[in-house]
């Protein structure tokens, strides 16, 4: 089973030095821990502060792993300035095979690209495009997030009925994981679930229950 870490820095406490801290050790410990992708998404920096972070987070998954890959959040430009292994696309960002060229163009390891989709037709076009997988969500309402409507479980597994690999996002715990899991998902993808607990107790929790 695929496990696919999402950053958020803003959820530790501190100021942002301290946060930020705090991030790259818990990238750092996803990534010795196993968790397949890492993805950086501090959508609120600059350009430069991103920048920064993406060649400390990219140095970071190196000295602690040869298997997790680090994606970059849409920006295709900083995630080759940074060496990273990939993208994470939105649904309405350039193609999978675009980034490919481009990746292609500065003579670098064909890159992972992951697509974030919300709809059916958003899974179909990523599979037609070329992406690695996508991420399907949200899956379960999110807490204080109402507004916003599920995808639900029978929709995720017509998703993950498709060729390309499907993980699940948005809502997922450790308590409706196997939920997912038994609507044959790739794999689990998250934000809490990795930051809000130790992640190596998350990495043997969640491939346990894959068993």
């Amino acid at each position: 089973m695929l496990l696919y870490y999402i950053t958020d820095r803003k959820q530790f406490p501190g100021d942002e030095a301290g946060r930020r801290q705090a991030l790259l050790e818990k990238i750092s410990e996803a990534a010795r821990c196993g968790v397949d992708f890492i993805q950086l998404r501090e959508k609120d920096l600059s350009v430069r502060e991103l920048q920064k972070l993406a060649n400390e987070a990219v140095a970071a998954v190196r000295q602690a792993s040869t298997t997790t890959r680090l994606l970059i959040n849409s920006r295709v430009d900083l995630a080759i300035a940074a060496k990273a292994d990939g993208v994470q696309l939105r649904s309405k960002d350039i193609s999978p095979q675009e980034v490919r060229k481009i990746y292609k163009g500065g003579e670098l390891p064909d890159p992972v690209v992951g697509v974030s989709c919300h709809t059916l037709d958003d899974v179909d076009q990523a599979e037609v495009d070329g992406a690695t997988f996508v991420i399907f969500s949200p899956v379960f309402e999110k807490p204080g997030v109402p507004e916003i409507s599920p995808v639900g479980l029978k929709e995720l597994s017509e998703a993950a009925s498709r060729k390309i690999p499907v993980l699940a996002l948005g809502g997922v715990t450790f308590e409706n994981a196997l939920e997912c899991l038994h609507a044959d998902v790739a794999g689990i993808a998250g934000i809490r679930l990795f930051q809000d607990h130790p992640i190596g107790d998350t990495v043997r929790e969640l491939r346990s229950s894959s068993k």
